[in-house]
């Protein structure tokens, strides 16, 4: 797929490939050095399934490249800057900026879980990315610790891994039977097959905003059932780390995406906490309220239609190569039952909902 050079393949005559930094469901990320320029960058080689048949494949590979192009376009300071997409021997890999940083999800295994202020930092920064991809048509679909990096000595967010991005008006990988993301950070909406949208990246937020504070999504659980049944239908169970958060997380893990925290209301409510260290309650018509419940029988319906298996759900879920850690004390809460007023309790609590 490349030509050795001295120090690695060589791909599209110009980047050299040279150590792996991470591998995932949609392909492997590596070190290069961009010997035109002469600067280190990352390249993602995308991963192209081998049993599809040849115009499959194709067609799958210009869906790819056409989406990477519009990614490409996205200017923001918390989006990662891609600066190339090239095609070496029929396979699409994006060149992109390199962080010399870690993972959200490495700096939680390493040094722990951050506080809220900085999770509010961090929240902040991912809803300035996203608001500038959605307003592109670009929606991300696979926002988890992993996919965040924060760089050393700047501290800058950024928002990366767009490998399974969606763009306004293309087919998607999930409308063709297979399901992309991580089951644990996916809105119930998609996780149900009932749609998706910029409100889907928000729930997905709301999760990470979780596990940055407390180690793990709310959503984990032992088995892949388990985690489909947290995310459609069980109470919510929040940390109490997320204390001063806990107006904005239950604003972003609204079940019902048209009652969801929108981004410019989840923004000023963070912003608010990291100036005042006071979170500012959501606006009337944002209150989190009473979301019909989706049952789990509608994605076991959407599952047999679309030929989903449960495989093809952990595509990408279990990317980090993770155990579940410890659990961590937790905050039982039902959204339907919550008002904005609601004092975050610092003591395990479980309010029935309906």
């Amino acid at each position: 797929m490349g030509t050795e050079g001295a120090g690695g393949r060589v791909i599209a005559g110009r980047y050299r490939l040279e150590t792996v930094l991470g591998r995932g469901g949609m392909g492997v990320v590596w070190r290069a050095t961009d010997q035109l320029l002469g600067r280190p960058v990352a390249v993602k080689e995308l991963a192209l399934d081998d049993s599809l048949s040849a115009d499959e494949r194709r067609r799958r590979r210009e869906r790819t490249l056409r989406e990477a192009r519009a990614v490409a376009q996205l200017r923001h300071p918390h989006v990662i800057v891609v600066h190339d997409v090239v095609e070496h021997d029929e396979r699409p890999y994006l060149v992109m900026e390199f962080i010399d940083g870690a993972s959200l999800a490495d700096r939680i295994a390493g040094r722990g879980p951050v506080d809220a202020h900085e999770a509010a930092r961090i929240g902040v920064a991912l809803l300035g990315a996203l608001r500038t991809a959605h307003a592109a048509g670009v929606l991300h679909r696979d926002l988890k610790p992993a996919n965040v990096l924060v760089e050393n000595g700047s501290g800058r967010v950024v928002l990366t891994d767009f490998g399974v991005a969606q763009v306004t008006g293309t087919t998607t990988l999930t409308e063709s039977g297979s399901f992309v993301g991580s089951p644990e950070y996916t809105a119930p909406e998609r996780m149900s097959g009932s749609g998706t949208g910029a409100a889907s990246d928000l729930w997905s937020l709301g999760a990470l905003l979780c596990a940055a504070v407390s180690g793990e999504s709310p959503f984990r659980r032992e088995s892949l059932g388990a985690v489909v049944h947290a995310v459609l239908s069980d109470d919510l169970r929040l940390p109490v780390q997320a204390g001063p958060l806990l107006p904005v997380v239950r604003g972003l893990l609204e079940r019902d995406p048209q009652r969801r925290l929108d981004a410019a209301d989840a923004e000023r409510m963070l912003r608010g906490f990291l100036d005042t260290g006071r979170t500012p309650q959501p606006q009337p018509e944002q209150r989190p309220g009473r979301g019909g419940r989706l049952a789990v029988a509608l994605l076991v319906a959407a599952m047999a239609a679309a030929g989903l298996s449960a495989a093809a759900l952990l595509v990408n879920g279990g990317g980090d190569g993770e155990r579940p850690p410890a659990p961590t004390p937790s905050t039982s809460v039902s959204t339907p039952q919550i008002t904005p007023s609601a004092p975050a309790s610092s003591r395990p609590t479980r309010i029935n909902g309906r």
